[in-house]
């Protein structure tokens, strides 16, 4: 049975966990980077709850690199797809070339931007007085990754997209890996503190990036690399940077919010709780990771059944996932509402910032289930083609209701107002999505399909 009779015959949920798994690996082996140098800096003698606080002045700054990141790596590999599908071999290989260019280049700019501008980029997002010296200790040796970064982010999804999803996640899983002994030897055994933690990421993505040349280099992809392609087309930079226009905005909102929520933070709990609020995103985001694959898992077996009119296939994908995902959503809420101290234990023992986390995790998570239909339902509405709508949807959580909750909220119930604006985005974002839901599926009865 070929790929196409698998997605209309095949039962869905042996279908939605096949599809969902090495989606799910990717993303938990991309969030373990941030988890587990966080981990270590929470925990660097005497000066780990400021240097927690550091990371979180730099969360924006890093998310716009990734934004850009993303530019990239989703605009080629989107068209590479396209152009393999259309038997376009020669575009396809030309695509790989002036993405590897656009990479380099959008890195050299960004790196000379921060060196150019640190201290004013890191107060624009939050740098106080006393952070500002390990938000500067921590990204200039980010910074040093910034070009490795872009080339190994693009080249994996080009890789993806040349048909080695499993390399692709292998060359993540080994830079994950070399992290770990890296963050000890510079952290602890160099004593480097927070900055170490930067330079084994960043000698990380120097590996990654290595491995994923090593690949297309030496003749082990599909699609052959030219020197020669690496010249900028204009039909095809302009088709890259389209493309990955959508993925690239969704980062800069979420930077936005990021900002937003470190300026209400340091105004009503001061610099210690950007340091318990850069813990609780770490320990959500990588209960997020599976929900994010299942979700990626869910969109070509919707849209296939879409497509071939099997509406109930389509629909049933979408329930099985939601359920998987507001079950697991469930069990990580026992862990934030009963036992935060277990995971919270893990990035810090400070007790000013240990009491914070706590309190701050119990009343962001609240509302976690609920997470699961937004994002699952967003995908789905992505799936069957309607791409402007489901963007709006998921804007919805993380940037149009939740900004303006953290403007407003705070200024009557001060911190509780700033850990609770996600439940409220939370439930707003997700009465919508279920309404929209309902309305789509309510057409396939008007449709008698």
């Amino acid at each position: 049975m070929d790929s196409q009779k698998i997605l209309g015959e095949a039962p869905v949920g042996k279908l939605l966990f096949q599809y969902s798994a090495p989606a799910i690996v990717s993303f938990l082996v991309n969030a373990a980077y941030s988890f587990i140098d966080r981990i270590f800096i929470g925990n660097i003698p005497e000066v780990g709850s400021m240097a927690i606080t550091g990371v979180g002045v730099s969360l924006p700054v890093l998310t716009i690199l990734l934004a850009f990141a993303m530019l990239i790596a989703s605009g080629a590999a989107t068209n590479m797809s396209l152009r393999l599908g259309e038997g376009r071999i020669k575009d396809a290989e030309t695509l790989i070339g002036n993405a590897l260019t656009l990479a380099i280049i959008f890195g050299v700019v960004f790196t000379l931007l921060y060196l150019l501008f640190a201290d004013r980029i890191l107060e624009i997002f939050g740098a106080s007085e006393n952070s500002m010296r390990y938000a500067k200790e921590y990204m200039n040796l980010i910074v040093v990754g910034i070009v490795p970064w872009f080339i190994a982010m693009t080249l994996n999804f080009v890789m993806r997209a040349d048909g080695s999803p499993r390399r692709a996640a292998v060359i993540m899983i080994i830079g994950a890996v070399i992290n770990i002994p890296l963050d000890v030897l510079f952290i602890f055994g160099l004593d480097m503190g927070i900055g170490g933690a930067a330079l084994a990421t960043s000698i990380s993505e120097m590996v990654t990036m290595l491995l994923a040349l090593d690949y297309f280099l030496r003749g082990k992809s599909n699609l052959k690399f030219s020197c020669a392609n690496m010249r900028l087309q204009k039909p095809l930079v302009k088709m890259i940077l389209l493309i990955g226009l959508t993925p690239c905005f969704i980062q800069l909102a979420i930077s936005l919010s990021q900002a937003v929520t470190n300026s209400a933070l340091r105004t009503y709990g001061g610099d210690l709780s950007i340091g318990a609020m850069t813990t609780i995103v770490t320990i959500i985001m990588l209960f997020f990771m599976p929900l994010f694959g299942l979700a990626q898992g869910m969109q070509p077996i919707v849209g296939y059944n879409y497509g071939a009119q099997k509406l109930d296939r389509a629909k049933r994908a979408f329930v099985l996932a939601t359920i998987w995902g507001t079950a697991f959503f469930f069990v990580a809420i026992i862990f934030t509402l009963g036992f935060p101290e277990i995971i919270v234990g893990w990035f810090n023992r400070d007790p000013e910032l240990f009491a914070l986390t706590i309190d701050g995790i119990r009343k962001d998570t609240c509302t976690l289930p609920l997470a699961a239909v937004g994002i699952i339902g967003s995908t789905y509405i992505l799936s069957v083609g309607k791409a402007q709508l489901s963007m709006l949807l998921s804007m919805l959580r993380q940037i149009i209701v939740l900004i303006p909750t953290l403007i407003f909220l705070p200024r009557f119930i001060g911190l509780d107002g700033v850990w609770f604006a996600q439940p409220v985005a939370d439930v707003i974002s997700t009465v919508v999505v279920i309404y929209v839901l309902v309305k789509e599926f309510n057409g396939y009865k008007r449709r008698g399909v």
